[in-house]
């Protein structure tokens, strides 16, 4: 976007998604606005902003090994934040914390999909 100064992809989605920040985008990248700008312009997507958008999901790469449970405690909070918004897709950036959070819908059984930006902009080419 920043690059390419191309916000419309001509992409579409039908449903409701919240957008999960990731660590690596958010605290390294500076990457906040961006990915909801282009999300906005998904045509049939709703996109709600859940509570603590900016807290960690628990990936970490080796901390979710080496601290589990926090992990996956961290994985509950940022589902239920999720839920909570009646969103049918979490989307981010990152594929590791999505497929953390995945792994962790997955277990539970929950109404919920992951889905990575790029997949959902590639819709629109």
């Amino acid at each position: 976007m920043n690059v390419l100064h191309l916000e419309n992809f001509n992409a579409s989605l039908t449903g409701k998604a919240t957008y999960h920040d990731s660590c690596a985008a958010l605290r390294e990248c500076k990457i906040k606005t961006e990915p909801r700008k282009l999300l906005a312009q998904v045509k049939g997507l709703e996109l709600i902003e859940m509570d603590d958008t900016e807290t960690c999901c628990g990936f970490g790469g080796s901390f979710a090994v080496k601290f589990e449970s926090i992990s996956l405690a961290m994985a509950d909070q940022k589902v239920n934040h999720a839920l909570k918004t009646g969103a049918e897709y979490l989307i981010s950036t990152d594929l590791s914390c999505l497929m953390h959070l995945d792994g962790f819908i997955r277990h539970k059984g929950l109404p919920l999909k992951t889905l990575h930006i790029a997949d959902v902009l590639s819709s629109g080419w």
